[in-house]
Parts: structure tokens; C-alpha cells; sequence
């Protein structure tokens, strides 16, 4: 009888140890997806990016973030970052996108508050 109240408690510890390590992965996996999209998109630049059909899949989403961090790394605050033919109109303190000019809307455009500029 002794001997099962024991293995009861190993079993209940180990349970309780694999909830934590599951817990503190969880977390891991929660921080890394938060880190990975921290860049926003504002309402605006979302309605632009609808309006002349810019798309942005995961692979671009971190290309533009890795641009952001040079940049803030730099100490830009407001920056043109020039990608796939898009110009990103970006705020640098804010990990935000606020507006998007495709190729054919650019010519003519004069961008005015920034401070940083990067092609990729």
C-alpha cells in the first residue's frame, strides 16, 4: 500500500513538472511569434495596400522587420523602406507600417518626415 501512495506522488510530479515545461514552451513559442510580427500596419496602410493590391506574406513581413531593426538600430525614427517595388512609409519608434506607394503611384510622390531610407 505504501508503495502505491509513492508511485502515485512520482507520477503526480513528473505530471506536474511536464505542465511546467509545457507552460514555459508555450511561452518560448508565444515570445518568438510576438517578436516575428511585431511590425504593425496601420488602417491606413492597409486600405492603401488594398486599394492598389499589395499583398505581404510571412517571408516579406520579416524582411521589412529586420529593415525596421537596422534602421532603429541606426537611430532612424521615420523611414522610406523601398521593397519588392513598394515604397513603405514606416514609423521606426512605433514598428509600424503607415502607408504603402506601389511602383506606378510613385512617380511625382514627394515623401516629406523621414529621416532613413533603405532599398532592399
Amino acid at each position: 500500500m505504501i508503495d502505491k501512495i509513492a508511485s502515485f506522488s512520482k507520477i503526480k510530479n513528473e505530471s506536474v513538472e511536464r505542465r511546467i515545461q509545457s507552460s514555459i514552451d508555450f511561452n518560448k513559442i508565444l515570445e518568438d511569434v510576438s517578436n516575428a510580427s511585431s511590425l504593425k500596419v496601420s488602417s491606413h496602410a492597409m486600405e492603401r495596400m488594398r486599394e492598389r493590391n499589395i499583398t505581404l506574406d510571412t517571408k516579406d513581413i520579416e524582411n521589412l522587420s529586420s529593415a525596421v531593426k537596422s534602421i532603429k538600430e541606426k537611430g532612424g525614427k521615420e523611414a522610406l523602406i523601398f521593397y519588392n517595388n513598394v515604397a513603405f512609409i514606416t514609423s521606426i519608434k512605433n514598428n509600424t507600417i503607415i502607408t504603402a506607394v506601389d511602383s506606378s503611384n510613385l512617380k511625382n510622390n514627394i515623401f516629406t518626415k523621414i529621416d532613413s531610407a533603405i532599398i532592399l
